[in-house]
């Protein structure tokens, strides 16, 4: 496990013009057949194995090029009664096949009482190795503390989230505040970021909303999911979601990148996927300076 603070980790990447986080979400349906097909032991297919080595490869062929890796714990553990096993084995090569000192972000979605967030933060930072990890703000700053007191660690917040269903609860107003997602982002800029280990998960579906977050919390880190398959204007995430210095986001995606071929040249196309996002991602910064 890293000793090395994740915030200086990803300013080190950003400082390389590195802004795009590749999420890990393996679906087993979607590797391409002939890595499956390798692992057919009497008529079975092995998950785990198959995974094992289209990650392998995914990590390999995109290292140079991304700012994090981000594995999605559910993507992980629907595999089988291994999918433990295998998670771990991804954050490993993360360590071990990357060339460059590449962040992770557990992509767990955490949320507990202080107890059971304990147990939580030994497994994420522990067991795993994570560098950040993100975690639901619903049960309170008191609740969430164990992952806050995690000094050189990342803890990610959701606050204005991808998915279309978000507004029912995150746009609520709040008498005298304003909606749901800007208390939120209101109580982690001024109460819980006293380590500086806080960022914030801000979709690229609501332009405005990130950009309003943007200019609440000043220039803590943003996640900005929902680029790619959900819709997300890559431009506009960008411009809103950059900090005063035109860093400050981390552009999270996973299936274009990871499927971006389903054939014997996925790797590579994947890795085609990740330079063509950075350098949109440099043209609009460019043109933002």
């Amino acid at each position: 496990m890293t000793s090395v603070h994740f915030m200086e980790m990803l300013k080190a990447r950003w400082a390389e013009g590195k802004f795009v986080c590749v999420g890990l979400d393996p679906d087993f349906d979607k590797i391409p057949r002939h890595i499956k097909e390798k692992h057919v032991d009497s008529g079975f297919v092995s998950k785990n194995t198959a995974v094992k080595e289209f990650l392998r490869a995914i990590i390999t062929a995109t290292d140079d090029l991304v700012c994090a890796y981000k594995p999605n714990a559910a993507f992980f553990e629907g595999l089988s009664e291994n999918g433990g096993s295998t998670l771990r084995d991804a954050m490993l090569n993360v360590k071990s096949l990357a060339r460059f000192d590449v962040p992770i972000i557990y992509d767990a979605k955490r949320a507990d009482i202080g107890n059971t967030n304990r147990g939580y933060v030994e497994s994420a930072f522990g067991v795993y190795g994570a560098d950040a990890i993100t975690i639901s703000p619903y049960f309170g700053r008191e609740a969430v503390q164990p992952f806050l007191d995690c000094t050189n660690k990342g803890i990610i917040v959701l606050c204005r989230t991808s998915n279309p269903g978000a507004d029912e609860f995150q746009d609520l107003l709040v008498e005298g505040q304003g909606p749901v997602y800007r208390v939120v982002a209101q109580n982690v800029a001024n109460e819980w970021n006293s380590n500086g280990n806080c960022l914030l998960v801000v979709g690229a579906t609501t332009p405005d909303e990130l950009a309003d977050v943007r200019g609440v919390v000043g220039d803590i880190p943003i996640l900005i999911p929902g680029i790619g398959a959900q819709g997300g204007d890559l431009e506009a995430a960008v411009r809103n979601g950059m900090d005063s210095e035109g860093k400050g986001f981390i552009i999270n995606v996973s299936r274009s990148v990871l499927y971006a071929s389903s054939d014997e040249d996925f790797a590579e196309a994947a890795r085609a996927e990740v330079l063509r996002l950075n350098n949109a991602i440099t043209e609009v910064l460019e043109a933002a300076r």
